[in-house]
């Protein structure tokens, strides 16, 4: 009998989505020159509408989704990995329309795994993942950007979520004053323990009305909802300040005028995780195993069996997720 592996399936019934654990062949992994054997996975917001089926991630099924994965290679057809090498991946469509993390077994294009930075254990490259890995983005972009730890307040929207609650760690860590806004005020003390010199409601940041410009007041931002939130923040940023935009579920249409950009020259910068190129890509995962300690990593992280992920997906398009969420795949305990 050849070799089967657990995987969590994604199927299309009557219309809807619906998701099982499996017991698939070997021959079922979609073709690619590495074989990973995935350790652990992680849930973001955008597996949560994919499992959901609340968003149209995935166009072709059965399908196996989970954006992010960590493993051991099995197999490997090119020379720049072999058996027993630990690698990461995140982005690149996988989990969208290649198969992705949720399962004991990845078939992948070289090209698209990064190696397990040095000081990183496999769990808390997952704790990392796109959230994370985002999250650095972010923080890099700003920095790149003239936006320094002097220059003023810095806002994260969406502070409680998995990019808000790494983005918060990391600003604090390189010394900027941060103030998170939340739609939870049960999690303040949380985000005060990632780093947080303020936390608001996120109501206040759309306090700003209707005007074109408003007080200013933020140096720099990290926004990971989009929507009425963006528009607000951007008319509040100082002059020459610069947000950074990398989430929508506050909405994907952004209302906005042109003056926040002609009169205090202020920059939107966009973040995209998923084809952010090989060698940038590497420097972020240095980066992030650098600047993320283990305590912080186990303080922000909930791991959760593969069973459980269903469950766990409905939480993201409900609000009720905080940090980030591991999926333990194999257990090498």
């Amino acid at each position: 009998m050849s070799e089967r592996f657990r995987a969590l399936v994604l199927d299309r019934e009557d219309g809807n989505t619906r998701s099982r654990i499996e017991d698939l062949p070997l021959d079922a992994l979609p073709e690619g020159e590495v074989l990973v054997e995935v350790v652990y996975s992680s849930l973001n917001y955008k597996d949560g509408l994919a499992i959901t089926g609340a968003g149209k991630i995935i166009r072709e099924f059965p399908f196996v989704p989970g954006i992010d994965l960590a493993g051991r290679v099995r197999e490997s057809t090119v020379p720049g990995y072999r058996p027993g090498d630990l690698v990461v991946l995140t982005g690149w469509g996988v989990g969208e329309r290649h198969w992705g993390g949720l399962a004991e077994l990845a078939r992948v294009r070289a090209e698209w795994l990064v190696p397990l930075p040095e000081g990183l254990s496999l769990e808390h490259a997952m704790t990392i993942g796109t959230a994370g890995f985002t999250a650095m983005l972010c923080v890099m972009a700003l920095a790149e950007q003239g936006v320094g730890a002097d220059a003023g307040d810095v806002l994260v929207t969406g502070a409680s979520g998995g990019v808000g609650s790494i983005a918060t760690a990391l600003l604090a860590r390189r010394g900027y004053r941060v103030v998170t806004a939340t739609g939870r005020s049960e999690l303040a003390e949380y985000l005060q323990g990632l780093g947080a010199a303020e936390v608001i409601d996120r109501a206040s940041v759309l306090e700003s009305g209707k005007a074109p410009l408003a007080s200013q007041r933020w140096a720099g931002a990290v926004d990971t909802v989009g929507g009425a939130i963006l528009a607000a923040l951007l008319k509040a940023l100082r002059y020459g300040g610069t947000a950074t935009a990398c989430g929508l579920a506050g909405g994907a249409e952004l209302h906005t005028t042109v003056f926040p950009f002609i009169l205090r020259g202020v920059k939107l910068i966009g973040i995209d995780s998923v084809y952010c190129p090989q060698e940038r890509r590497r420097t972020v995962w240095q980066q992030l195993a650098r600047e993320l300690d283990a305590a912080l990593l186990d303080q922000i992280t909930t791991v959760v069996p593969l069973e459980k992920a269903p469950e766990i997906a409905r939480g993201f398009l409900e609000g009720k997720i905080r940090g980030r969420v591991v999926v333990a795949i194999r257990d090498e305990h």
